[in-house]
């Protein structure tokens, strides 16, 4: 089995206990030379500053490439373009391209009266300054917001067409949920990498409710399969045993690229790479 690239996304911290979480989980997936490390918004850009100074430190202490979230969330276009202009200024010239979820409080996206529409533009005036690597995202199993599958797919065609490189999934737990979409957006004329987004899950209650949101679809054995892993204490294993399964049913498949939501939890993240094949490269010697 061909060994995969890797990609690790994690979150800004909110406390000092939690920074210490972020910088451990570096320390732990560095060494696995990752593509790069992704660091997000919080929920209606309520991370903005934190995001950028945890983009900007983990690229600066772990050397590696860094694409920072940016959405159109809750700011101006010149405010939004400020963001992106200081990732840069920072070293850090891979942004994640997203319209971003509904502010605080609101059911549906609005944008900003002085903001971008949506992610489409902000990919385009990303693109016109030509210093970014920019990525997007896609939906397997269709947006919550498209009206199908196929203006889903329209819609990442048309984040191409405006500048965007490369797109990384929603998580999914079924491999052929991704590779029907890969052969849809094939036959849609989309020919930039789709990277399938991973979730190793460390908590069942809190992954389903995640994918209940998402509109990721449940498999109807992963329920069961969870309660008898609780009554004998063998979550873990099995989190492990159904990431890895998924994993190598997508390599298999010809996907030479994964993405893993890691939520600050290393552990699983780096047990299942290992078992792919993905083993340390070099140590994170100055994460401070």
């Amino acid at each position: 089995m061909t060994t995969p690239a890797v990609s690790f996304e994690v979150f800004p911290p909110k406390s000092v206990d939690a920074a210490f979480k972020l910088w451990d989980t570096a320390q732990a997936l560095a060494p696995l030379a990752p593509r790069f490390f992704s660091v997000t918004y919080g929920a209606g850009g309520t991370t903005r500053d934190l995001t950028h100074d945890s983009a900007a430190v983990l690229h600066r202490t772990s050397g590696l490439p860094v694409s920072a979230h940016l959405t159109c969330v809750g700011a101006s276009v010149a405010e939004t373009m400020e963001v992106a202009e200081k990732f840069h200024a920072a070293g850090v010239t891979d942004i994640v391209a997203l319209r971003g979820d509904p502010q605080q409080g609101d059911c549906h996206f609005s944008p900003h009266p002085e903001g971008f529409a949506n992610s489409v533009e902000l990919v385009e005036a990303l693109a016109l300054l030509d210093k970014f690597t920019i990525r997007v995202g896609a939906y397997p199993e269709s947006h919550p917001d498209a009206v199908s599958q196929h203006a889903n797919i329209q819609y990442l065609k048309r984040k191409f067409d405006a500048g965007a490189d490369e797109a990384i999934t929603q998580f999914f737990f079924e491999a052929d949920s991704f590779l029907r979409f890969r052969d849809q957006c094939a036959a849609a004329g989309i020919d930039k990498p789709i990277i399938p987004g991973i979730l190793p899950i460390t908590n069942w209650t809190s992954a389903r409710k995640f994918a209940t949101a998402c509109g990721t679809t449940i498999p109807a054995w992963m329920d069961e399969a969870y309660r008898a892993a609780e009554r004998d204490g063998r979550t873990e294993l099995l989190s492990t045993s159904i990431c890895t399964e998924l994993c190598s049913e997508l390599v298999a498949e010809g996907v030479d690229s994964l993405h893993f939501y890691t939520l600050n939890r290393p552990d699983l993240t780096r047990d299942v790479c290992r078992a792919l094949g993905v083993t340390p490269q070099s140590t994170l010697s100055n994460v401070a």
